[in-house]
C-alpha cells in the first residue's frame, strides 16, 4: 500500500491522477476529499488520504475528527503500508511552520512526518508547487531542519515537485522506486522489480487546472 498524505488542498489528489493516469476527485477548495480513497495501479493499492488542517466550510470539530481517522487509518494500516508520500505546499509550508511555532505548537506537518516514521513507515516528502517557490535549496533545508532530517539524507527524503504542471515527476518515481525496493525485508531474485519509472500515467503530460 502506497498512502498520499498532507495538507488540505496541497495537491496530493493532482499528484496521484499525474503518477497513475488515474482520475481521482480533487479541486481548488479546501477539503474535497474527506475520507480514503483507493486506487489499484500495477498491483499496488494507493491511497489519498483526506487532508489535515483547514478545510473551507467544515466544522473545526469536524476537522479534528477526519484528522483523528487518518491517524487511526494508518495505524491500523501500518504493516501494510509500503511508503507514504507527504506533499507539501512548498511555497507556504515555510511561513506555516513558523506561525506554528510563534505560537508554541508543534507544526502538524512536522507531526504527521514523525508520526510515519514512529510507525517505521518509509516517507518521501514532495515539495509541491515548485515553480512558485524563489529559492528552492533554501526552502528544502529549511524542511529538512524543521523535520529533524540530516543534511546528508535530504536528497532521500525532499524532493520539488509540481503536480500542476508534471515537473520532475520522473525523479520522484524513481526515488519512490527505491524506496519500495529497500523496504522489502525478503528480497527474491523470482520477484520482479518495482519499475516504477516506465510506467508514466496517461494524464502524465496535461495541464491541471
Amino acid at each position: 500500500m502506497i498512502i498520499f498524505v498532507g495538507r488540505s488542498n496541497v495537491g496530493k489528489s493532482t499528484l496521484i491522477f499525474r503518477l497513475t493516469g488515474k482520475w481521482v476527485k480533487r479541486g481548488k477548495r479546501p477539503g474535497v476529499t474527506r475520507k480514503p480513497v483507493e486506487i489499484n495501479w500495477r498491483g499496488k493499492l494507493v491511497v489519498d488520504m483526506p487532508g489535515f488542517g483547514f478545510m473551507s466550510g467544515v466544522p473545526k470539530a469536524k476537522q479534528e475528527k477526519i484528522k483523528d481517522e487518518i491517524v487511526h487509518f494508518i495505524e491500523d494500516n501500518a504493516d501494510d503500508i509500503e511508503l507514504a508520500v507527504l506533499v507539501v505546499d512548498g511555497k507556504a509550508a515555510p511561513e506555516i511552520i513558523e506561525r506554528w511555532e510563534k505560537r508554541g505548537e508543534i507544526p502538524i506537518d512536522v507531526e504527521f512526518y514523525a508520526f510515519l516514521r514512529e510507525l517505521g513507515i518509509p516517507v518521501i516528502v514532495a515539495v509541491n508547487k515548485m515553480d512558485k517557490i524563489k529559492n528552492l535549496q533554501k526552502t528544502i533545508n529549511f524542511l529538512a531542519e524543521k523535520f529533524g532530517v540530516p543534511y546528508s539524507e535530504i536528497p532521500e527524503t525532499f524532493i520539488p515537485i509540481s503536480a500542476k504542471f508534471g515537473k520532475n515527476l520522473l525523479e520522484l518515481r524513481k526515488l519512490m522506486e527505491k524506496k519500495l525496493r529497500e523496504g522489502r525485508e525478503k528480497p527474491s531474485a523470482e520477484t520482479e522489480s518495482e519499475n516504477l519509472e516506465n510506467d508514466v500515467g496517461d494524464g502524465l503530460l496535461d495541464t491541471v487546472e
